[in-house]
Parts: C-alpha cells; structure tokens; sequence
C-alpha cells in the first residue's frame, strides 16, 4: 500500500484531519484532535497504528510486519510495514480499528455530530 491510498483512505473518514505536528516529515492523522496515525513521508516504509492492548500483542506475534509502535507507546501501537507482504485491505481493516479506538472515546456529543 502506498501513502497516497493510506491518505486518501484516512481522510475520507468522519472527522479526520491531517497535519505535522512534530516535523516536517511525520504526517499525522487525527480525529478530534486524537491520534489514529502516524506516518514519515520520506521513510514511507511504515505507519503506525493505535491498537488495543491484547490484539496488539496477537498481531506482532502472528505477524512479523507488526512491532511495537516505533516511538509510541509500545502498549497501544503497533509499526505496521506498509512495504511487505501485507495485503491492502489488512492495512485498511487495521487504520479502521485504530481509528474507531480513538471514535468510541470521543464524547457522546460529538460521536452524534452529523
């Protein structure tokens, strides 16, 4: 998958925006002002994702593309390879997941928006 799907994919999602928070380099996905993910625009070898906890550690075992989230919160994020064997969609199931982690913890109020 490459990052013009990965972006076009995050961005028609409720809520995202893009921004560079921390560099030049590191495009970041957020909804509501919350991570989803992460991205290096020059590396382009993987994206990191939010992921719960136990399904974290099921991934990385089952799937040597997975590791701990480089730089974050090896609890909470995985480095998933975007230039390996992993399919597309896996990819895409995966930005759903840690996109709707970060949906389900919004407010009540703001979840109903239209």
């Amino acid at each position: 998958m490459n990052i013009e799907n990965i972006r076009d994919y995050c961005l028609k999602k409720k809520y995202v925006t893009e921004s560079f928070p921390f560099d030049e380099t590191t495009l970041v996905f957020k909804v509501h002002n919350k991570m989803f993910a992460l991205i290096d625009i020059e590396d382009k070898q993987f994206i990191n994702l939010k992921c719960d906890p136990d399904r974290a550690i099921q991934l990385r075992e089952e799937f040597s593309e997975i590791t701990p989230g480089y730089h974050m919160n090896k609890k909470l994020w995985n480095s998933v390879s975007i230039t390996d064997s992993l399919k597309d969609q896996f990819i895409m199931e995966l930005i759903d997941d840690s996109y709707d982690l970060i949906f389900a913890g919004l407010p009540k109020k703001i979840r109903e928006q239209d």
